[in-house]
């Protein structure tokens, strides 16, 4: 890593013609979520455009390896194997060094380690679905884990997610945060998924999809997707339907 200083300064405008609708009544969590007035719009401050800075120093040994970083000492969480990697990368499609990428996800089962959770899939005592790691100066970054399961939830009769992983990002300013979901190239819940339907542009769904990537595939061991996540533009890798979003 370099310790050249971050890019300060303003960033592009959001486009909010290119978001969904904030008002999807056939993703019943948008309806108390979408927004009951008039969006307003503020100029960033000097504290949004300038930070945070974060150091490889705040990542464990083990903070970017689901497999074992909670699993007991010579056990391993249980599934399919998998790597997960691409690039962070600004509004003009140049890699974000030093971004903070955090994920989380449920176990293969599809069950998440939440005390809430109420679905009958087992709890994998060796796996807690949380990581974090630091992009590098090129902007890349990589992660193992397992493939997550799908599971259903309450939104309507028989709906289920699709297995994906949920990131957060932080860019160079709090103004580059983003939350979003990955999913798995091939899977067919994808297009039926009531969160996924409220994007009406196909070319940014596509967006959110990791395909398959042979070419890192570890032999005898692991699969790899790869991922790249774009902070804001035109190009900018969303979630949901929040016009506030990225």
């Amino acid at each position: 890593m370099k310790n050249a200083l971050p890019e300060t300064g303003g960033f592009f405008a959001r486009n909010r013609e290119m978001h969904p609708p904030a008002y999807t009544p056939g993703y019943k969590t948008s309806v108390l979520r979408a927004p009951q007035r008039a969006l307003i719009s503020l100029e960033g401050t000097k504290s949004e455009i300038t930070g945070p800075v974060f150091g490889h120093n705040i990542i464990g040994e083990f903070d970017n390896d689901l497999i074992v970083n909670y699993a007991k000492p010579g056990e391993m969480a249980i599934g399919q194997r998998i790597m997960v990697h691409g690039r962070v990368l600004d509004e003009r499609g140049v890699g974000v060094a030093g971004a903070l990428v955090e994920f989380w996800q449920a176990n293969a089962g599809g069950r998440y380690r939440h005390k809430k959770e109420t679905y009958l899939a087992a709890i994998d005592p060796n796996f807690g679905g949380f990581g974090r790691c630091i992009t590098d100066e090129n902007g890349n970054y990589a992660f193992r884990t397992i493939k997550p399961g799908a599971y259903p939830w309450p939104n309507g009769v028989n709906d289920w997610r699709p297995a994906h992983i949920h990131f957060s990002i932080f860019g160079h300013g709090f103004a580059q945060r983003l939350i979003t979901q990955m999913y798995f190239e091939g899977d067919p819940m994808i297009a039926i998924c009531p969160i996924v339907k409220t994007i009406p542009d196909e070319e940014a769904i596509k967006r959110l999809i990791a395909p398959l990537d042979m070419s890192n595939t570890v032999p005898m061991d692991m699969r790899a997707y790869k991922f790249d996540i774009v902070l804001r533009g035109r190009r900018s890798t969303f979630f949901e339907n929040r016009k506030e979003g990225n």
